[in-house]
């Protein structure tokens, strides 16, 4: 199989959340995840960091309005698009204000608007924590249906699985690029987003994103442990919503290596101590 998305270099640029009241989740991100935020028109807020970005637009709390994947060049993205048509996709508009003309959006079996295209050249000289958007993960009913969309339509690459005893696909990891994913998948109870996250690089950004939610009286929810799929350091907190946010490091960087099943056990979820399984 051509794995056509990872051909393409595509990564997660930014993604935009639907919220009762976004001016408010737009203040949190701004503050939070140091970010500079503006207004754009009376449902829209910007929030834009180095190398992040996060909008905010009124709608339904803890919603995804969409995601914005960037590709490397405009060949990739066209052979992104073919993939997608040949699949029997609809392709749709963009509505990101942060990718080029030219770009395309599908929806995912979950209805998630997942939008491709390439980036506009940033401009920004802003200075910050280090943090770039890293990964988005959903919560389904039906993992396997993730797993044929991004692997099998889009051709993202399969990265790792975690299974129940029986064989039942509990999480799914695919990416579009070196590192370990890109987006991912718990089979859960409802539909939606887990969570998304950003790059800290290493152990001593987590430390700084630390002091920085101390600072501002935001309580960790959950960390810091080590991921077992990924291999990556993590902290979590949660936004004035209810979205739960990752800071990452360290996330695995794959080159070439077989596709490794994990059993559905807390130490798979958090090699260090207390995990949240989501089945």
């Amino acid at each position: 199989m051509t794995l056509t998305a990872v051909r393409a270099g595509a990564y997660l640029h930014h993604v935009a959340f639907e919220s009762e009241k976004p001016a408010e989740l737009a203040a949190f991100y701004a503050d939070a995840m140091d970010m500079d935020l503006k207004q754009v028109s009376e449902t829209e807020w910007r929030c834009e960091g180095p190398a992040r970005r996060f909008v905010a637009v009124k709608g339904e709390n803890k919603k995804l309005a969409y995601a914005g994947l960037a590709c490397r060049d405009r060949e990739g993205l066209d052979e992104l698009r073919a993939r997608a048509e040949s699949s029997g996709l609809a392709v749709l508009q963009s509505p990101s204000p942060y990718l080029q003309d030219g770009a395309f959006a599908v929806r995912d079996p979950d209805g998630h608007l997942i939008c491709f295209g390439l980036a506009k050249p940033d401009t920004g000289t802003r200075k910050g924590l280090r943090g770039p958007t890293q990964h988005l993960t959903f919560a389904s009913f039906d993992v396997e249906a993730f797993q044929e969309f991004y692997h099998g339509k889009l051709g993202f690459a399969l990265s790792d699985r975690v299974l129940h005893a029986d064989g039942r696909m509990a999480t799914c990891f695919v990416r579009s690029n070196h590192e370990h994913h890109t987006i991912a998948c718990f089979k859960s109870n409802r539909q939606g987003v887990d969570h998304h996250s950003y790059e800290a690089a290493e152990w001593d950004t987590i430390r700084d994103w630390c002091d920085r939610f101390a600072e501002r009286h935001i309580q960790l929810m959950w960390g810091p442990g080590r991921h077992g799929p990924g291999n990556n350091l993590f902290i979590f907190i949660e936004d004035p919503d209810g979205n739960w946010i990752e800071v990452s490091a360290e996330l695995e960087v794959i080159h070439d290596r077989p596709v490794k099943d994990w059993p559905q056990a807390a130490r798979t979820l958090n090699l260090w101590g207390k995990a949240i399984l989501r089945s």
